[in-house]
């Protein structure tokens, strides 16, 4: 009998020490520093509506993007609301590595070849870092001028560049923020009606409004046009709709042109009382 007291008074206490150190080890795991994770995408296209988002493609994976912009829906039966005239923007992206891209498009608008490069240089974090932050430049190039016309012309005339930073947020699994300042500069410009450097500040959203449609919005203020310009400032409304293996995005936009150059500068048309100048279209995105 005092064999069996003496057991099982060492085995009490080997389960006491066993359940001592379980609770040591829970606390010091919960004290451990946990590991931050990225936030998932705040934007589930490359595009919020005509504004790049912060989104990038994974490495190695390409981009086939084809948009269209019909031409002025207000017409009505005069262009049947904007189907005789469309611009085309067709183009690829590849992800160079998870945190940069580099792409190449040609567009109707002025027949213009644009290069464009898109880098992350911070993720939202879980719990940390509230910001997704990425730099977007472009360059672009007018084959629609012509040496026959104009003898002086330099290919350096044919040139214009944007320079953009892009910080977004995401608020919540169903809404999403981004804020933009952006830089353009056109070798060749009007100078009767826009200035040779502009400075624009933009700002996009999205409202995820089930498993797969969202509500987009993207506008830019032109901080320096000059006082008669006949151009106004960019504002487009659309919709997201994820088919699983593409993202196909529906808009309205007061411009017309897809490159940045022209959309953030020479938007022709108005959201004003008297609506003109609104344009219908779409950017669909295949990824391979």
């Amino acid at each position: 009998m005092k064999l069996i007291k003496i057991a099982s008074s060492a085995l009490l206490l080997f389960a006491f020490n066993v359940a001592s150190a379980q609770d040591d080890l829970m606390k010091e795991l919960d004290s451990a520093p946990k590991e931050k994770v990225a936030a998932s995408a705040a934007f589930k296209g490359l595009q919020i509506c005509n504004i790049q988002s912060t989104k990038l493609p994974a490495k190695n994976d390409w981009y086939f993007l084809v948009s269209h912009r019909f031409g002025d829906c207000t017409n009505g039966l005069e262009n049947f609301f904007g189907l005789d005239a469309a611009y085309t923007k067709i183009g690829g992206i590849y992800g160079v590595t998870n945190w940069w891209s580099l792409g190449m498009s040609r567009h109707t608008y002025n027949k213009t070849y644009e290069l464009a490069s898109k880098l992350r240089i911070a993720n939202q974090m879980e719990n940390g870092f509230p910001f997704t932050i990425a730099v977007y430049n472009t360059v672009d190039a007018n084959s629609a001028l012509k040496k026959e016309i104009d003898p002086a012309l330099k290919f350096s005339d044919r040139l214009a560049f944007t320079s953009q930073l892009l910080i977004s947020t995401k608020v919540s699994e169903s809404f999403s923020l981004e804020i933009d300042p952006i830089f353009v500069h056109k070798n060749l410009y009007e100078p009767t009606e826009e200035k040779k450097d502009q400075f624009l500040l933009a700002a996009g959203g999205r409202l995820k409004v089930s498993k797969r449609i969202s509500v987009n919005m993207d506008y830019a203020a032109r901080l320096s046009t000059m006082k008669d310009s006949p151009y106004h400032n960019p504002l487009s409304i659309g919709m997201d709709i994820d088919t699983g293996g593409h993202i196909f995005q529906l808009l309205f936009s007061n411009s017309q042109a897809m490159n940045d150059v022209a959309y953030f500068t020479n938007g022709l048309g108005t959201w004003d009382q008297g609506q003109r100048g609104i344009f219908f279209g779409f950017n669909m995105y295949r990824v391979f």
